[in-house]
């Protein structure tokens, strides 16, 4: 077993003696949402780059 894998399963046994269940799950549900959230703002920013690219993106003068 390598060295990276055996600190992995070293935290993670940590983690698994130290957190309870609800603290794990509650945990990973507001990883999930900042995740969701800035999936969603890049998203959005690239429609809007699209959009202003599609649309010329520069007004005449």
């Amino acid at each position: 077993m390598t060295t990276s894998r055996f600190s992995f399963f070293l935290v993670l046994a940590a983690l698994a003696t130290t957190l309870t269940s609800c603290e794990l799950a509650g945990d990973l549900v507001k990883g999930g949402i900042w995740v969701g959230v800035i999936g969603v703002f890049v998203v959005v920013a690239i429609v809007f780059w699209l959009v202003t690219k599609m649309g010329g993106g520069n007004t005449p003068k």
